[in-house]
Parts: C-alpha cells; sequence; structure tokens
C-alpha cells in the first residue's frame, strides 16, 4: 500500500500526458526493470502459460493493462479525492465476487471489519465531513472510476485461483509485455488524435516511479499477499491507501492532519485487524475440524 499510494498521486500530477501514454509508457518503464530478473522464469513456464491462456489473459488485461488505465482516465476527469473515495469500494466488491465465484465466506466479524475499513478510509479522504459526498461533483470520470473497481475486483478473484501456477517475475513480465503489445495501437491512435505529448522531466520521473514501484515492487507484493490469505483479506488492506497518502502528505508535502484523519485512519486500522484475524481464526478452526 506504501507503494501503491503514490498511484493516484503521480497519476494526478502528470495528467498533462493523456491516459493510455501514462498507461503505457509506466508499463514499458516496468518490462525493463523486470527483464534481467523475469526472462529465465518467462522462459521455463511458456508452456503453463499457454495452458491457462485464457485466466492469464484475464488476469493481464484487468490487473496489468486497463485497471491503472481507467484510474489515469478518470483522472482526467474528476479529482483524486474522488477516485480514492472509489477506490474504497474495490474491497467489497473483492468480497462479493469472491463470495460468488470462490465460494469464500466470511464470519460477521469480518464483515464488521471491511465496512469499519470502508468508513475509515472515506472519513480519511473527506476529513470526518462524510456529509460533502452527496454534494461532491461526481461526472463521467467516476463513471469510469467504477471500471477501475470491477477490474481490479475481477483481478484478485483471478490472482487467488491461478497465479501460484507461475513464477512471480517471470509472470509479471509476460503480463508487462502483454499489456505493452495492447496499448500499443491504442497509444498511436491517441497521438493521431491528440498530438505528440511532451515529456519534460517531471513527466519523465513520474513515468518512471509509476513503472517501477506500483507496476513492479507493489504489484508482486500484493499478489504474493493474495496467496498467503484470501482475496478478500487482501482487498481490504487498500482502504490503508488513503491512511498512507496522508501521512505521506504530512512528512512530504508538509499538510496537515487532522483530528478528524486520524479517527479514521484508527478505524481503518481496526477494521483491517478485524478482517484478517477474524480470517485467520476460522481458517484455524477449519485445519482443526479437517484433522479430527
Amino acid at each position: 500500500m506504501l507503494f501503491f499510494s503514490g498511484n493516484i498521486l503521480v497519476g494526478k500530477a502528470i495528467n498533462d500526458l493523456p491516459p493510455f501514454t501514462i498507461a503505457f509508457f509506466r508499463l514499458v518503464v516496468a518490462f525493463f526493470v523486470l527483464l534481467p530478473v523475469g526472462f529465465r522464469g518467462a522462459r521455463k513456464y511458456k508452456d503453463m502459460y499457454w495452458e491457462y491462456k485464457k485466466p492469464f489473459m484475464i488476469i493481464t488485461l484487468t490487473g496489468v493493462t486497463f485497471f491503472n488505465t481507467f484510474i489515469y482516465g478518470a483522472l482526467q476527469f474528476t479529482t483524486s479525492t474522488n477516485v480514492s473515495v472509489l477506490e474504497t469500494v474495490i474491497p467489497v466488491m473483492t468480497v462479493i465476487l469472491s463470495a460468488l465465484f470462490l465460494k469464500e465466506r466470511l464470519a460477521r466479524l469480518q464483515w464488521i471489519g471491511i465496512i469499519l475499513s470502508l468508513i475509515g478510509a472515506v472519513w480519511v479522504v473527506m476529513n470526518g465531513q462524510v456529509q460533502k459526498l452527496t454534494s461532491m461533483d461526481w461526472n463521467i470520470g467516476d463513471a469510469i472510476m467504477i471500471g477501475a473497481i470491477v477490474m481490479w475486483a475481477v483481478y484478485s478473484i483471478y490472482v487467488k485461483q491461478y497465479l501460484h501456477l507461475f513464477p512471480t517475475y517471470g509472470t509479471l513480465l509476460v503480463m508487462t509485455g502483454i499489456s505493452v503489445v495492447v496499448l500499443l495501437p491504442i497509444v498511436t491512435v491517441e497521438w493521431m488524435v491528440t498530438g505528440l505529448p511532451v515529456f519534460d522531466t517531471p513527466n519523465m520521473v513520474g513515468l518512471a516511479y509509476l513503472g517501477i514501484f506500483p507496476s513492479f515492487i507493489a504489484l508482486g507484493f500484493y499478489n504474493r499477499a493474495v496467496d498467503l490469505t484470501s482475496a478478500s483479506q487482501a482487498s481490504v488492506f487498500l482502504n490503508f491507501l488513503p491512511v498512507v497518502t496522508m501521512i505521506g502528505a504530512y512528512f512530504w508535502l508538509g499538510e496537515s492532519i487532522t483530528v478528524m484523519q486520524i479517527t479514521g485512519a484508527f478505524a481503518v486500522i481496526c477494521g483491517v485487524i478485524l478482517t484478517t484475524q477474524a480470517g485467520r481464526n476460522k481458517q484455524r478452526l477449519k485445519k482443526m475440524d479437517e484433522q479430527t
């Protein structure tokens, strides 16, 4: 979440670049960073990628190709606050899809934890003034963001089902390479419509950050977390995003932190602890029942 938190802020900061251009070049950066560490694994498992080509393509297109493309597209029209609020819906969407497709069943305490962390995340974003949700300027960018929510929820489900079959770095390399190929004709059309973008130093630094941290390190960590826990439990940590962003803005941008935001952060932490600890207890009891 520490590395993911910069995705919205950096994406907003360089949104003078078109959305597909941002998505394309962040993946180009990620591809070349991954190449030396992932090439051997990608080559060794090439037959497995082909055998599971359908779920593998769903994982690639939802989580790597289009999730962030939707976010950058949304940021062209709406505010980072709106995007942050809508991102808090991802854990709930993931829980619902996990129940439908993975037959994951959450205990009542876990549901309380998810709802508590959701409320806490929104509380942090809105600085305690949640009544302003109804007066926010919702627009086409927010509709685009709903597409991103669905993409990440589907991605989390398929990661839990299939990604353990493949090597970490090799898989990220292949997914990134496929995404670059898919986005190349789209970004070409974008340039024909909007003209060639200007890559100044801030844009280059921003793309480097997006390519290395959210696209490579954070994605690898998240995939591993889903494998070790569940799609539902891993996704609830996404509600830490506004909390981490708040702390980062305090240390690096000199922004103040209010009592309301601290209250919301505490609610997020409690909600995540409830969700994950209740999940561990449930798994422990299940194993004891199987042994007996």
